[in-house]
């Protein structure tokens, strides 16, 4: 990998914190899932790992999101608040409103959406992973994460055009 843990950690902590809290909706449980995903991170940073050094990171941090669902008996993913990148940036107040409007919205459109679609959205869209190192993280084919992607956009333009008719 080339990297050391230390620099790995600076580098992608608040994406894989703001992904885990994402997932699990919950400040101290992504938190927690964060230590693992590091912890994890060190004990495997020396194998060499197909891909980017961020794909594998969301992929060990989505497989320590699952393992601690499983040991908690719940199977699906919450809604969260993945969006605060796209507040970060410099805007006025008049845009940080309409933003905040339209986050309000998409996170209430992923709701409804199959755990795939809302993955694919999450992944891709708000933590600008490739198709192929979403693909990775989702252990899904290249193919079905392109349709399942493709699925959540559709659904939310469809969304969109119903509430601007009406």
């Amino acid at each position: 990998m080339g990297q050391s843990i230390d620099s790995i950690y600076t580098i992608y902590f608040n994406d894989i914190y703001r992904f885990l809290l994402s997932l699990c909706k919950n400040h101290h449980t992504a938190e927690d899932l964060l230590q693992e995903t590091f912890l994890r991170a060190y004990l495997h940073v020396e194998q060499n790992h197909a891909g980017s050094i961020k794909s594998w990171l969301f992929t060990v941090a989505y497989h320590a999101f699952i393992d601690h669902q499983r040991k908690q008996r719940r199977i699906d993913l919450d809604k969260g608040i993945f969006l605060d990148k796209l507040l970060d940036h410099k805007k006025t107040p008049e845009e940080k409103l309409m933003m905040d409007e339209q986050v309000q919205i998409i996170i209430q459109q992923l709701d409804s959406m199959p755990k795939k679609q809302k993955l694919a959205v999450l992944l891709h869209d708000f933590h600008e992973l490739s198709y192929k190192e979403a693909a990775y993280v989702m252990g899904t084919s290249l193919a079905s994460f392109k349709v399942s992607l493709y699925r959540a956009r559709q659904a939310i333009r469809e969304k969109r055009g119903r509430e601007t008719s009406e």
